[in-house]
């Protein structure tokens, strides 16, 4: 008698079929998540932030879409001011509004500001990066030496300020004469490449005492990548929430190793800058521009002069601290300044009125300048309206935590990445009546004079202890061009393109490629070239 099983014998049947076993398993895995979440909330007296239900692999990510702010405020609708989200696997706290973000990163600076352990953040940090190097005794120490030099170098002293003053006066008269010419016979053209050289071309000067031709093809193709460097590190970037998708071929693994080759090219820019310089500069001169200024701050010497107790940049970290303030200031005010070129071509009355300021105030036989900025109150609330209507930087590069900490009643655990949602400072009906709706003359109180509270309150450059050591830099160029602009010329906006104004996201959100026409005002011309003779005026090699 056959005791084995033949071939056409029955199969015992499983009790459960394939898709209830994987079922089975996917409840299970869930739980387990729910059960480790409980059990960490046990432990601490406060409850974690709530938050949307997270899927596997992905978590939150497809809601929070290619536009995070506004998802950001949607969510924080329904959950409050701190809410918990996931992305991938990686747990995110979100802060929205003035109340939850000052009350973290000022009153609490110190456990809000380390930076995650991202794959981006590592490449750009690698050679000693403070906008992206985690928080640390010797990044504070750094840190206090770079803004003193940013400050000492470009607008704190007079002198300092007067030749940041006449270096955007230069580029903004070639500016102005390459919109005019190219706009000549009515024709409509895309300012956008025009103005990310000028800017760059101003913090070129200041940081290495040389500007470059608007058809340098070399220095074009280098500043056409701060797109895809601000997608990149960008808050929920798909590069950092999702490291497994580096492990096979797909776009964000193509997208990555564009970065960092990006990246390479940007570093080996500013070190080539840094090498010269250093060979170059001669004991006991007076820097010629900030990369002197840095190199002088980190030597032997100055730290002799300081002594024991004097906050000193490591000389080392010297070429990765300009590649900060050049990179983020030329993006930052580049980006502001296509933005205002399209608020007046929108509001076409707001730039009447901003010229109309220029001319009483300042008159038709000079230029406007950092001296008059007080006695042109609807230029600054134009400004300020700009920067909160738009909230260009509208999420700052993602915080992380160095401490268990709570915030408005919440649990946050040490390592906590954390998003900081500035755009919803800026929108928030609360503090701003009709948000949406672009008035400059909110910043004006009864007297016609700017309310400077109101002013404090715009969110752009952040808060605490990573707040932007280029602000006050940022500020005054964005005032220069501003006022150039406005008094030399007038905008006008394409009839063909639609009127509402498109964006793309990253670490700053960028306008849509959009069209204008420009034209003098007067025949009067900008002060001829002689006149604007500049420190820094030769041509870089």
């Amino acid at each position: 008698m056959a005791t084995g099983l033949s071939a056409d014998a029955p199969r015992p049947r499983s009790p459960l079929s394939s898709q209830q076993t994987t079922l089975l398993l996917l409840l299970s895995v869930l739980a387990a998540v729910h059960m480790g979440r409980w059990l960490r909330r046990r432990r601490s007296p406060l409850s974690a932030p709530p938050g949307p239900f997270a899927w596997p692999l992905i978590g939150n990510a497809a809601a929070v879409g290619p536009v995070p702010h506004l998802s950001f405020a949607r969510l924080a609708r329904r959950y409050g001011d701190v809410f918990q989200i996931r992305l991938g696997s990686c747990p995110v706290v979100v802060l929205n509004g003035e109340r939850a973000i000052r009350q973290a990163l000022v009153q609490q600076g110190a456990a809000f500001a380390d930076r995650p352990p991202f794959p981006s953040f590592r490449v750009v940090s690698a050679g000693g990066s403070l906008a992206f190097g985690r928080y640390s005794e010797r990044w504070k120490v750094q840190r206090r030496a770079a803004f003193s030099t940013v400050r000492a170098f470009s607008t704190r002293q007079p002198r300092s300020r007067r030749v940041l003053e006449r270096h955007v006066v230069g580029e903004a008269r070639e500016l102005v004469a390459l919109l005019v010419s190219r706009s000549a016979g009515g024709a409509f053209i895309d300012p956008a490449p025009l103005t990310v050289v000028a800017v760059a071309n101003v913090m070129s000067a200041v940081c290495f005492g040389c500007r470059y031709s608007h058809d340098d093809a070399e220095f074009r193709g280098l500043l056409s990548h701060n797109e895809k460097f601000g997608r990149t590190v960008g808050a929920g970037s798909l590069v950092d929430v999702l490291p497994w998708l580096q492990r096979f071929p797909n776009p964000v693994r193509t997208a990555f190793r564009e970065f960092q080759q990006l990246n390479r090219n940007f570093s080996s820019f500013v070190l080539d800058k840094f090498l010269r310089h250093r060979e170059s500069l001669r004991p006991g001169a007076a820097p010629r521009d900030m990369m002197d200024a840095f190199i002088l701050s980190a030597s032997e010497e100055a730290a002799e002069r300081a002594g024991d107790g004097g906050a000193r940049l490591g000389m080392e970290h010297v070429p990765a601290t300009v590649t900060d303030i050049f990179g983020a200031s030329q993006d930052t005010v580049s980006t502001a300044l296509q933005w205002l070129l399209i608020l007046f071509t929108r509001y076409p009355e707001a730039q009447a009125r901003v010229q109309a300021e220029l001319d009483q105030v300042v008159g038709r036989e000079r230029l406007p300048c950092m001296a008059d900025q007080p006695r042109l109150p609807y230029v600054m609330a134009f400004l300020y309206e700009a920067m909160r209507f738009t909230s260009f930087v509208p999420v700052t590069i993602p915080h992380a935590t160095t401490a268990n900490t709570s915030l408005l009643g919440y649990h946050i655990p040490k390592d906590t990445v954390v998003f900081v949602n500035q755009w919803s400072v800026n929108h928030d009906p609360a503090k701003w009546p009709d948000p949406e709706d672009f008035n400059p003359a909110r910043f004006l109180d009864e007297d016609g004079c700017i309310n400077k509270d109101l002013t404090s309150s715009v969110m752009i450059f952040s808060v605490g202890k990573r707040r932007c050591i280029g602000e006050e830099l940022s500020k005054v160029q964005l005032f220069l061009f501003l006022s150039l602009l406005a008094h030399q010329c007038s905008f006008r906006a394409n009839p063909e393109e639609p009127s509402k104004m498109g964006f793309s996201y990253g670490l700053t959100i960028k306008p849509k490629s959009f069209k204008i026409n420009v034209t003098l005002r007067e025949s009067m011309e900008l002060l001829d070239s002689a006149a604007l003779k500049l420190q820094a005026e030769e041509d870089c090699q």
